[in-house]
């Protein structure tokens, strides 16, 4: 692969990757074909007519199935058995009752949302929503008779927000180091929008999308026990249990972003070691062994029971896992043919102010090969020397940092592993998941845009 060079242009390389998520949507929506198969099927396809190299495609497939498995099977294996165990031991079900007691059938998803944007400032995504949901499930099952999109969208896109315009996550620090952006600035600004972005595009349209379509709490962490325990743990001791964590992931983001700001020294030796327990497959293990003490030996099961019932969480998720595996396999054939490369080269001369060209560039390239990373960090790049040459307010580059970051996110779809992850984990088919939560992703980047735009428009009066 490495002295491979892609001979095809942009155009029929648009067409390759257009033709593939269509071929994978005829497969999976209309000849029902299941998805794992699907994706693997097209990945293969897909790789042979973008001519990459007949001895370089299984290392390919491989490569982008195992990078999205490193990450994902590990996080959703122990998000589902801390889920069996807080399920199993009823803390979900006296959660949930305190929770709609405190703030009411009605506000529930609102505060649950509001719940969601607070973790989802030091956790990552997919870490965040994995923690939170048997308590959404719970919830779910509680107030809304057993529809789980009222409360799945509003908590997942709160998560989505956080992640998409806050540090210290990847996508606005990365794009901050590109530009040259105050970091501080991107921190108080991206604070300032978050709660409006999330508002409209996570909160009222979950509530709108749930009026519409009445989707089942699924059974990810197993079938709710019928006999629940008649002394389960107390809703403080499960908030202390979820917020373990919480608190370790903060570790790892706060320690790592002080690293890179010189105020702390990371080749220090409690700093490495705090920041590998706030990783967040290691803060999830931990969490798992706690909770395996608090809601199992010291309420009087034995290790065999308990066995059981972490063992009973990993099946329903094996499919979740895998066909976020294969999503994975699929992006990474499209960036290996070259389609994001063609695409920045045609891309670069748009002529349009510099601000959109970035947010426009990150949207394409986010459409053709589904990586948000690689959307931002190539819309980022290719836009630096303007922004740098532009003498531009402090204020209007924090908006064109935000705006990149926003374009990198918009409608997740079949060639994102993200989108098979949100989908599999709420239990939604393909056609649901894009009516929802692609949707939801579009809504959430133009929404930041604009206040990108807003942004701009106030730093070039300031």
């Amino acid at each position: 692969m490495d002295d491979w060079t892609q001979t095809l242009g942009t155009a029929p390389l648009l067409a390759i990757a257009a033709g593939a998520i269509a071929l994978i949507l005829v497969l999976i929506i209309w000849l029902k074909v299941h998805a794992f198969l699907a994706l693997i099927i097209v990945s293969l396809v897909t790789a042979f007519v973008a001519g990459i190299p007949v001895s370089a495609i299984v290392t390919t497939l491989t490569g982008g199935f195992g990078s999205t498995l490193g990450t994902v099977a590990l996080l959703v294996a122990l998000g589902a058995m801390l889920g069996r165990l807080i399920e199993h031991s009823g803390g979900a079900q006296a959660l949930a009752e305190t929770f709609v007691r405190v703030f009411g059938e009605k506000r529930a998803p609102f505060a649950l949302g509001i719940v969601s944007l607070i973790l989802g400032f030091p956790m990552f995504f997919d870490a965040g929503l994995v923690m939170m949901l048997p308590i959404i499930f719970a919830i779910a099952r509680r107030v809304s008779g057993n529809n789980v999109l009222l409360f799945g969208l509003p908590a997942a896109a709160a998560f989505s927000v956080m992640h998409v315009f806050l540090p210290p996550h990847p996508g606005p620090v990365t794009a901050s180091g590109l530009y040259g952006a105050n970091l501080g600035l991107v921190l108080i600004v991206g604070l300032v929008i978050a709660f409006p972005i999330w508002y409209l595009s996570g909160y009222l349209w979950g509530k709108f999308v749930a009026k519409r379509i009445v989707l089942p709490v699924p059974a990810l962490f197993g079938d709710v026990d019928a006999d629940q325990p008649s002394n389960p743990p107390t809703p403080a001791t499960v908030i202390a249990v979820l917020l373990l964590p919480m608190l370790l992931i903060f570790l790892n983001t706060g320690l790592t972003t002080l690293g890179a700001a010189g105020v702390v020294d990371p080749a220090n030796i409690v700093v490495q070691v705090l920041v590998l327990l706030g990783n967040s497959p290691v803060a999830l293990l931990i969490t798992v062994l706690v909770a395996t003490v608090v809601f199992g030996f010291r309420r009087g099961e034995n290790g065999t029971a308990l066995e059981k019932v972490v063992d009973s969480a990993l099946g329903p998720v094996c499919s979740v896992i895998l066909i976020t595996g294969a999503g994975g396999m699929f992006g990474a054939v499209l960036r290996a043919s070259g389609i994001g490369d063609a695409l920045s080269d045609s891309l670069s001369d748009l002529g349009l102010p510099v601000i959109v060209a970035a947010y426009v560039i990150a949207v394409i390239l986010r459409l053709a090969q589904g990586s948000a990373t690689v959307a931002l960090v190539t819309a980022a790049g290719l836009a630096a020397p303007a922004v740098m040459a532009g003498g531009f307010s402090p204020l209007q580059v924090v908006a064109i940092t935000l705006a990149t970051a926003a374009g990198s996110v918009f409608a997740g779809h079949v060639n994102d592993s993200g989108f098979w992850l949100v989908g599999r984990l709420m239990g939604m088919d393909v056609k649901t998941t894009l009516k929802t939560w692609t949707v939801q992703q579009a809504i959430e980047s133009v929404l930041g845009f604009a206040a990108a735009l807003l942004v701009f428009g106030i730093g070039a009066l300031l």
